[in-house]
């Protein structure tokens, strides 16, 4: 089975048949009254995480925002265990992950998360069996794992020549889409997105957010997303974390956390070029709002008409 074998019709054979994974998951995350310390009971001890509670709506993106040291990182390695909170429960469908500690791996088969450094999480002989990892532990038989490994790295972009070789012989987008490929295959209810887009160039950014945002529409699926990028998330996402010093500062819809941009600055953060516009506009006498945060919006704004969605 080749990747050309799909042909035009790849990404959509690829997102039906993750369906059938679905089946049985809704991908809701709640985290209630978390707090993680790194350095537990040393002089240089740390909170990551204080007392956060919080609801990952499921069939949505969201966006997860903060400055380095908020907690980002921390918070989306609890999502699918990889860390245990020191207080508080991780909930996923309304089931705490830590009830059955022996079971902790199926949490990670439902939640997948792809890292911000994906050669900390490739390693494998080839980029084949780094996909087919997945898959073979989830118990699918040999034509699913093939299917799976051919649509999982069709949609990531990666081309047959890539699955051949070293995951480390890559470059660092290539190992991205690698990363992406692994996790997409086993189809998680929930998928975790850490700087998905870090070192590609902005075609390439766009293309992958927009291969994320399609398959998130077409599955159902749960996707977080973790960026530094204002402009990503306002552009992919249905709604915003702001995290700092270890709290949530701010949720809401891109319209209702970027127009608090006085609040973003003052927290470290930045807000989309096209907010900064809006907020000059209206400094020279023209308010079309402060809630702008794409520049299709703008437009439809400056012209008086409703934002096409």
């Amino acid at each position: 089975m080749k990747i050309s074998d799909f042909g035009r019709k790849s990404t959509i054979i690829f997102n039906f048949s993750f369906l059938i994974f679905h089946l049985g998951f809704m991908g809701k995350i709640e985290l209630q009254n978390i707090t993680y310390v790194y350095g537990k009971g040393a002089p240089y001890e740390i909170k990551a995480l204080d007392d956060v509670s919080l609801t990952f709506e499921e069939g949505k993106i969201i966006g997860l925002i903060g400055h380095t040291g908020s907690g980002k990182s921390t918070l989306v390695q609890l999502l699918n265990g990889l860390i245990k909170p020191d207080s508080g429960r991780v909930l996923l469908d309304g089931k705490d992950i830590w009830a059955e500690p022996k079971k902790i791996r199926d949490v990670r088969f439902k939640v997948g998360l792809v890292m911000q450094y994906p050669e900390y999480q490739l390693f494998d002989e080839t980029v084949w069996k780094d996909i087919s990892f997945g898959p073979k532990n989830m118990g699918m038989s040999e034509d699913e794992i093939k299917k799976a490994v051919v649509e999982a790295a069709s949609f990531a972009g990666l081309k047959e020549k890539h699955l051949f070789k070293s995951p480390f012989d890559l470059s660092g987008g290539q190992k991205r889409r690698a990363a992406l490929a692994g996790v997409m295959a086993m189809g998680p209810s929930v998928l975790v997105l850490d700087e998905p887009a870090a070192g590609l160039d902005p075609g390439a950014r766009r293309k992958i957010l927009g291969r994320i945002k399609d398959y998130q529409r077409q599955s159902g699926t749960t996707v977080i997303i973790v960026s530094h990028s204002m402009e990503d998330m306002a552009m992919y996402c249905d709604s915003v974390v702001v995290m700092n010093h270890g709290k949530v500062t701010m949720t809401g819809t891109p319209a209702e956390v970027f127009s608090r941009s006085d609040e973003l600055i003052s927290q470290g953060l930045d807000v989309p070029a096209i907010t900064k516009v809006a907020r000059a506009l209206r400094n020279e006498g023209v308010d079309i709002g402060l809630d702008i945060y794409t520049v299709n919006f703008a437009a439809h704004r400056l012209l008086g008409e409703e934002e096409d969605k």
